[in-house]
């Protein structure tokens, strides 16, 4: 395992590279806190860099919730980092104490170094849902209001930068509903919303998302567990596995269509939040991802080592 803490749970992941610098920053919780399902509760954001996506070096959290009151002083989670307008910027998950953190938000932080301090932009808001496209939360539906792991491409498009999330429609079947969100911005600091760049209708929710560019085609990577598939989705894949995934398409903003194959999947989820990244010692690309289940059924909680991928007619494999 690449990247394991003795002390702490390690879990979703986002990477920055540059200078020959890998950067990871990652989800982490504390060990003590028993029942490793606890520490989406417990989290803060960690760092840790490398040169070869395999010695890492730990350099602690950088970032964490709010003090309370504020609508991120319950968790923050999952989101991407980027350099542009002359700095660096981090968007995140947020949840807050008064909703239990049933109801997720996008936030926004700034640093003038990739090793922070990272400061909230204002009080660190950037994207709340908008029911026009996305559903609210209900008691009786979903286990949540899904507004997370958010995605922001460095380069504009058209003149405007593009950020991809995780959310859920506002209509058709409760494991039908999970989309890739999408947001513009002229300055990463004004938000707006606008329709899915993919709602498939196979999925209760989509969770990581990484978009991506390789010789003219888009990928958009994602992982989801088997319980979260459509039903007819499990008939047809012999019940499903837990694992990453991805989209392809010709251009970042649609149509998006499913790989014709699983990218890494097993039952029980034996890897899970995958990223493809461009490996620094072989040339070519590989998967990195945290480690789930155990031989012992327990939760690992660490990043694995990079396994090489090949990419053949648009479509990427494990190498074995």
């Amino acid at each position: 395992m690449a990247l394991k803490l003795d002390d702490k749970y390690v879990w979703d992941f986002w990477h920055y590279a540059e200078d020959g610098m890998q950067h990871l920053f990652f989800l982490q919780a504390d060990r003590s806190i028993g029942n490793s399902d606890l520490r989406h509760w417990h989290v803060s954001i960690g760092h840790a860099v490398s040169t070869d996506l395999r010695n890492w070096s730990v350099k602690g959290r950088v970032f964490g919730p709010a003090a309370t009151p504020a609508w991120d002083d319950y968790t923050t989670w999952t989101g991407s980092v980027i350099k542009a307008e002359g700095c660096y910027h981090l968007f995140y998950t947020g949840t807050c104490r008064a909703e239990n953190g049933l109801r997720q938000r996008i936030g926004h932080a700034t640093a003038a170094s990739i090793d922070g301090p990272w400061t909230r932009v204002g009080n660190g808001l950037a994207l709340d849902l908008d029911e026009r496209f996305y559903e609210e939360h209900e008691d009786g539906g979903w286990h949540d209001r899904a507004l997370r792991d958010p995605y922001v491409l460095a380069e504009k498009i058209d003149g405007k930068y593009h950020m991809f999330f995780t959310a859920r429609r506002n209509q058709g079947g409760k494991f039908e509903r999970g989309v890739i969100g999408h947001a513009v911005s002229d300055d990463l600091v004004t938000w707006e919303a606008t329709a899915p760049v993919y709602d498939g209708g196979h999925y209760g929710q989509l969770e990581v998302p990484q978009v991506f560019e390789r010789d003219g085609q888009w990928f958009c990577t994602f992982c989801n567990a088997r319980e979260h598939w459509a039903p007819a989705l499990r008939a047809q894949h012999g019940g499903g596995v837990s694992g990453t995934s991805y989209l392809v398409a010709g251009d970042p903003l649609g149509p998006w269509r499913p790989a014709e194959r699983f990218l890494d999947g097993d039952v029980p989820c034996r890897r899970y939040a995958g990223k493809i990244l461009a490996d620094p010692v072989t040339g070519g690309d590989c998967l990195l991802a945290f480690e789930d289940t155990g031989p012992d059924g327990g939760f690992l909680g660490g990043i694995g080592d990079p396994i090489a991928l090949a990419l053949e007619d648009g479509r990427y494999a494990l190498v074995t």
